[in-house]
């Protein structure tokens, strides 16, 4: 099942948020103590893997409000801090329909809470009379008893059977069959919606939380972290998934033969190195040593015990150099640590979703692109998610910003806020995105050979999706070798061409505006640009007056529209020839509306369009591709 949607409440400075999750990565961003942490460690509590995390209403409610709402009597062990939506996949649905047919589950979501007496409860809806049908309809019973088949509920069912069973004389093998079948639906003490319930749960996916005091000690107890019972703290966790790396035998790990212990430390260590260095690339010259020492200690009786020690070393061949693994780089430290944690789930039965808080904090701007490299190719992939904070522009992708949430503690009123509204108005918050923006804006600029200059983000959007759809149809996309840049509105396109024409390779997509466009001719007539390296809007359209939102078609742009703004603006309500927003703003009785909310919801709900575009709109776009792909060798 797929992780959709989450709420928190009354948890530490969260009053109540509710966010929607991508499929694969999802980035809470937002600066410290602003509650990206409390955000994380309460969806953990939902279903812990690591750290059997479970809510204590003492010291998780919100501080300022738990003795207020006791003195009102609010029972606040009753409250539910975490709520999440569940999309059920397909062998979730088998999980049910293989014994109660394909009509027991009438929905395919889940909700799940945990309240603070860490209670669970599921909600769901099921059939229970098309699923009593379903599975009556296969059991060979008696002729008097054919009109079971209709019940409409298994108890109803149970019901009949029993009153047979009880009621004169039977034929054995009669009785044989119905027997058979009221034990085939008895579900115990648990009702239907029970048994189907615990199904579920069991398919619930596990969280795996990873934060900087779960990183790997340099000296541990090997008996204690072995011990199934023992109770650990986060970095002895760590410690143990590292030992169970490659199935490691405790047999050999405790052998009083050293050489038998080292070489069983060495195949565990060997399983990990190809890996960090894959993905580690700011020193491939790293190794990490592990060993076990047999030590003595003396008890507070006297008495001397000896006692087994894992000890982590990283050996530096780039230095020939031995330290400590708590004295080498932070950065190096978490990134091998949580290889370690992530190894002991990797090829895990039980789904999992990954909670990762401030990941590669430590770690160099170029380390934290190979670790955001990491998590999209190793991480989120088969269809496990990633759910990750962090308050660094490089650990923010540009090319999918509809990854990030803004989070915001907006005071004791409102509590902490998640939002996928990037319109937040604190500059702190959104500092991270613009960063992200901004670097890898620069790094196009001047970097690339072929750019791309489009008027805005809303351009950038339709562009870049657009052209993904077109390629994974087969069709003509924007080359690959263009990078495509927003220089953030029409008046900044003959600015930003008269600045760095002359210096860098760039085609022009533009609205068929009088004023722009008679900028942009004149500086093709003065050098700074070819004029076949201007690609107007209206010349793919065949209109004098267009816009970028033009290469839909009326209908593909109303919907965009109408689900942007809750509206119902229809074709026949529009009037003109100018371009379409213009054509809407006039309707509507706006000077102009928020262009950027439609490529949002198209950005975010791609999946949704997509496969409804009209062929005239997708048209369009491939000959504005066609067009732009042509001035490459120019």
């Amino acid at each position: 099942m797929q992780l959709k949607k989450v709420q928190v409440a009354n948890f530490r400075n969260i009053l109540n948020t509710e966010t929607e999750i991508q499929p694969d990565v999802t980035c809470l961003v937002g600066k410290n103590e602003s509650g990206k942490t409390a955000f994380l460690q309460a969806l953990d509590r939902l279903n812990p893997q690591r750290t059997g995390a479970t809510f204590n209403v003492q010291y998780n409610y919100p501080a300022w409000l738990f003795k207020k709402h006791r003195q009102r009597g609010d029972d606040l062990d009753e409250f539910v801090p975490i709520t999440v939506t569940f999309e059920l996949d397909t062998k979730d649905k088998e999980a049910i329909s293989k014994k109660f047919g394909p009509k027991a589950l009438k929905s395919k979501t889940l909700t799940v809470e945990r309240s603070y007496t860490n209670d669970l409860y599921l909600d769901f809806e099921v059939n229970e009379n098309e699923a009593a049908r379903h599975v009556l309809s296969k059991m060979p019973l008696p002729t008097d008893l054919k009109s079971v088949k209709s019940a409409a509920t298994f108890d109803d069912a149970r019901e009949q059977f029993e009153e047979w069973l009880g009621t004169g004389e039977r034929n054995e093998d009669d009785k044989q069959k119905v027997e058979a079948a009221k034990a085939a639906i008895d579900f115990g003490d648990s009702s239907f919606d029970d048994y189907v319930s615990d199904i579920l749960e069991e398919r619930i996916p596990g969280f795996l939380y990873f934060d900087q005091y779960s990183t790997l000690p340099y000296t541990a107890d090997i008996r204690k972290i072995l011990d199934e019972h023992a109770e650990l703290t986060p970095d002895e966790i760590t410690a143990r998934s590292l030992l169970r790396l490659g199935a490691a035998d405790e047999d050999y790990l405790l052998n009083p033969v050293y050489e038998d212990r080292k070489r069983e430390l060495q195949g565990v260590a060997n399983g990990l190195r190809e890996d960090v260095l894959k993905y580690w690339t700011t020193n491939d010259k790293l190794r990490v040593d592990p060993d076990i020492t047999l030590t003595k200690h003396q008890t507070p009786q006297g008495q001397d015990v000896v006692m087994d020690e894992l000890k982590l070393m990283i050996w530096d061949d780039r230095h020939s150099l031995s330290i400590p693994f708590n004295e080498h780089s932070s950065g190096f430290q978490w990134f091998f640590s949580f290889l370690a944690a992530f190894s002991e789930y990797e090829f895990s039965q039980k789904p999992i979703i990954i909670l990762l808080d401030e990941p590669a904090l430590g770690l160099h701007a170029r380390a934290q692109k190979d670790f955001l490299r990491f998590i999209n190719e190793r991480l989120a992939v088969d269809g496990r998610q990633v759910i990750f904070t962090t308050h660094s522009p490089f650990m923010v992708e540009p090319g999918k910003i509809e990854r990030a949430r803004l989070v915001e503690d907006k005071g004791t009123e409102e509590g902490s806020k998640v939002s996928m509204d990037v319109m937040s108005t604190d500059a702190d918050t959104l500092f991270p995105l613009q960063g992200a923006l901004g670097y890898d804006l620069a790094q196009h600029l001047f970097i690339n050979d072929h750019n791309l200059v489009v008027e805005g983000t809303s351009d950038l959007t339709y562009i870049s999706v657009m052209s993904d759809f077109l390629k994974e149809q087969g069709k003509t996309g924007y080359d690959e070798k263009w990078s495509v840049v927003p220089v953030g509105g029409a008046d900044q396109i003959p600015t930003f061409v008269a600045l760095l024409g002359n210096q860098l390779d760039v085609t022009v997509i533009v609205d068929s505006k009088k004023g722009g466009n008679q900028k942009l001719n004149r500086m093709a007539k003065e050098g700074y640009l070819a004029n076949k390296r201007i690609v107007p809007v209206g010349r793919i359209v065949g209109r004098q007056n267009a816009d970028i939102e033009d290469l839909f078609s009326v209908g593909d742009y109303l919907t965009l529209y109408n689900d942007a703004f809750n509206a119902s603006v229809k074709a026949a309500d529009l009037k003109g020839t100018d371009s379409i927003v213009k054509q809407i703003a006039r309707h509507t009785s706006v000077d102009r509306f928020d262009h950027g909310k439609p490529a949002d919801v198209f950005l975010r709900q791609r999946d949704k369009y997509l496969p409804k575009l009209s062929k005239a709109t997708l048209d369009n776009f491939e000959r504005l591709f066609v067009e732009a792909n042509k001035t490459i060798s120019t």
